[in-house]
C-alpha cells in the first residue's frame, strides 16, 4: 500500500509539473472571463424569463379584474330584473374571482421582487466582469512584457535552451579541433623520431637505408661543390687589352668609315 501511495504521489508531482510548464495564464484569464460572460448571460436569460413570467401574470390579473366587474354589472341587472338566482349565481362567480385575483396579485408582487434581484445582481455581476476584464488585460501585458525580457536576457546570458544548444555545440567543436591538433602533433613527433613509418613509402622500404642514402646524397653533393671551387681558383684570369692596342682600333675604325 506504501509503494503504490508513492507511485500515485510520483505521478501527481510529475503532473503537476508537467501542467505547470504547459499553463499560460493567458489562457487561464481568457477562459475565466469567458466563463463570467456566460454567467452573466445565464443572469441575464434568469431576468428576462422571470420579467416574461411576471408580465403574464399581469395580464391574468387584468382579465380576471375584468371578469370580476362584468360579473357585478351582471349580478346588479339580475337583481334588477327580479332573477335574484342569477344574481347569486353571478355574484357567486365573482368571489371566487376575487379570491383568484388575490393569489395572482401575491405571485406578481413575488414576480416583481425577484426579478428587481436579479436585475440588481446582474448589474453587480456586471460591474465585476467589466472589472475582471480591465484587469486580466492588465496582466496579460504585464505577463507578455515580462516574457518577452526574460526571452531577450535568456538569450543574451546564453541561459535560454536555443542559446545553451549552441553554446554546447561551439564547445565540442573546440574540444574535437583541439583533440585533432594534439593528435596530429603527437603524430608528426613520432613520424620525425622514426617510431612511427611513413604509410606513403613503398612496401618493404628500409628506414635506415634510407637515411644512409640521405647521407651519402648529401657527401656527393659537398663533394661536387669542392671541386667546382677548386676548378674556379685554377682556371687563368682574362688578360685585358692594352691602351695602344684600343687607340689603334678607334683609328682604324674611323679611316674606314669614308671609304664606304
Amino acid at each position: 500500500m506504501g509503494l503504490a501511495r508513492r507511485i500515485a504521489d510520483l505521478f501527481r508531482i510529475k503532473a503537476n509539473k508537467a501542467l505547470d510548464s504547459a499553463e499560460d495564464p493567458r489562457e487561464m484569464l481568457d477562459y475565466s472571463y469567458s466563463r463570467q460572460l456566460e454567467l452573466l448571460s445565464k443572469v441575464r436569460r434568469g431576468v428576462a424569463d422571470v420579467a416574461t413570467s411576471r408580465k403574464r401574470v399581469e395580464l391574468q390579473l387584468t382579465q380576471v379584474r375584468q371578469s370580476a366587474a362584468k360579473l357585478e354589472a351582471q349580478a346588479q341587472q339580475a337583481l334588477s330584473a327580479g332573477r335574484e338566482e342569477i344574481a347569486r349565481e353571478a355574484l357567486t362567480r365573482r368571489a371566487a374571482a376575487l379570491s383568484q385575483l388575490g393569489d395572482l396579485q401575491g405571485q406578481y408582487d413575488s414576480l416583481q421582487a425577484e426579478e428587481e434581484r436579479l436585475t440588481l445582481a446582474g448589474q453587480r455581476l456586471q460591474a465585476k466582469v467589466e472589472a475582471f476584464r480591465s484587469r486580466k488585460e492588465m496582466v496579460k501585458a504585464s505577463y507578455t512584457a515580462a516574457e518577452a525580457r526574460t526571452r531577450i536576457n535568456e538569450s543574451v546570458t546564453g541561459i535560454s535552451e536555443e542559446m545553451g544548444d549552441i553554446g554546447l555545440a561551439i564547445q565540442r567543436a573546440e574540444d574535437k579541433t583541439a583533440q585533432l591538433e594534439a593528435r596530429a602533433g603527437a603524430l608528426d613527433e613520432l613520424l620525425a623520431s622514426g617510431a612511427l613509418e611513413d604509410a606513403t613509402l613503398p612496401a618493404g622500404h628500409d628506414d635506415l637505408q634510407t637515411r644512409l642514402a640521405a647521407i651519402s646524397t648529401e657527401g656527393d653533393v659537398d663533394e661536387q661543390l669542392a671541386r667546382m671551387k677548386r676548378e674556379l681558383e685554377s682556371a687563368p684570369a682574362p688578360s685585358a687589352p692594352s691602351a695602344e692596342s684600343a687607340i689603334d682600333e678607334q683609328s682604324g675604325g674611323k679611316a674606314a668609315a669614308p671609304e664606304e
